[in-house]
């Protein structure tokens, strides 16, 4: 089987972009990406969009077919397809587009992940935004996003005697890497202090616990191994790719602050890879909540449990061991849920280039992204390298 190679990207700023349609953003991200990729729009054999909310917050469904009739690729007749798996949508797309191409049915692929989600606003956006959770057991009985990250934020606070200090550094390293983004959501910097003491949201949590409704669109260029070297691309590979599931409801899991889908896929990835934890030299985590942020570190293997505050504690930043959220993460890039999973490989393709910025991770030669929906019910992991 062929390898697979990212050899174009594209993003939009992440925020409240309201003068922008969906369909702007879209078209902006995927019209970018085909353009780094230096391809003609007859290259691309196959096109996987990704959006987890768009048929209820904007009343458009058929995202594949909007993006290759408005990134002037329908009348070439590709198929054009729809992947959703809630906010790991972005992921799971990038994930099909990688087995289209290395199973050898096609030879380039594009994905690409849209949300617009300033359009509703206030508790209707709450509401929408909690169909990824069990409808019929959490979010009936008023159950949000939020509300399930704390209720296993407590309990792990509590288990390992973890104060709120560790949770509020993901946000301050966050934002600190965002300030050097400019298509970051927030790029403002926040201190300990500030953080921790933030407007409640749901206790443990406060404002500076929790990602943002943000809109915005991010877009790949995938090729196999033969097509990059016809065109000359220096691409970086994916080295692997890897799904796994647990329950949807929270109440169903073995444990609440353990994601088990998590555990399987990073295993999976790591495996396929046939890398070791040192080997990464820098990590996205879906930390649409903080707590979420250590609970990934310790089931991506990167720490024992329970022991993630004294990682984060120590150091996560640019030029530490393990640089964390490179991009700024969900909480200060921003979280356009459809299009987040899309983004953190525009991120890791940038850095594995050296292409970065003022973000650039020294040496960065390997990249560990993760996805995931609702509280943990799917997991994505991939594991970037060098071409």
């Amino acid at each position: 089987m062929t390898e697979v190679h990212i050899i174009g990207s594209g993003e939009t700023k992440f925020g409240e972009m309201w003068d922008r349609s969906l369909r702007e953003l879209a078209v902006e991200a995927g019209l970018k990406a085909v353009e780094d990729a230096g391809i003609y729009s007859r290259d691309i054999g196959i096109l996987y969009g990704s959006s987890s909310l768009a048929g209820t917050l904007n009343l458009q469904n058929d995202i594949g077919s909007l993006l290759a009739d408005f990134s002037g690729i329908a009348s070439n007749g590709i198929p054009a397809v729809r992947i959703e798996s809630s906010s790991s949508s972005g992921a799971a797309a990038v994930r099909e587009a990688y087995l289209a191409i290395r199973s050898g049915e096609y030879d380039v692929a594009m994905v690409g992940g849209v949300e617009k989600m300033t359009d509703i606003y206030g508790s209707e956006i709450l509401d929408i935004v909690g169909t990824t959770l069990d409808r019929e057991w959490e979010t009936f009985f008023g159950g949000t996003p939020a509300a399930m990250a704390a209720i296993s934020a407590r309990k792990y606070m509590h288990d390992f005697k973890v104060g709120k200090e560790a949770m509020s550094m993901i946000s301050v390293n966050d934002h600190a890497n965002a300030s050097k983004n400019p298509n970051a959501h927030y790029r403002n910097k926040i201190t300990l202090e500030a953080a921790m003491k933030s407007t409640p949201v749901a206790d443990p949590l406060n404002l500076m616990d929790c990602s943002p409704i943000s809109d915005g669109a991010a877009a790949l260029i995938l090729a196999s191994e033969k097509f990059a070297r016809s065109v000359g691309k220096d691409g970086v590979r994916i080295k692997s790719s890897a799904i796994a599931q647990d329950y949807l409801a929270l109440h169903s899991r073995d444990s609440i602050y353990t994601l088990n889908s998590t555990i399987l896929a990073g295993k999976t990835a790591f495996e396929k890879a046939g890398l070791k934890h040192s080997d990464v030299s820098f990590v996205e985590l879906h930390d649409s909540y903080s707590i979420y942020g250590l609970m990934e570190l310790e089931d991506l293997g990167f720490c024992k449990k329970g022991k993630a505050s004294e990682l984060v504690m120590d150091d996560i930043g640019l030029t530490s061991s393990l640089p964390v959220n490179p991009s700024g993460g969900l909480k200060a890039k921003g979280n356009p849920m459809g299009a987040t999973g899309v983004g953190q490989f525009v991120e890791g393709y940038l850095q594995i280039r050296g292409k970065a910025g003022e973000r650039q991770v020294k040496n960065a030669s390997t990249g560990l992204l993760h996805s995931m929906s609702g509280t943990g019910s799917t997991s994505v992991v991939h594991i970037l390298g060098g071409a």
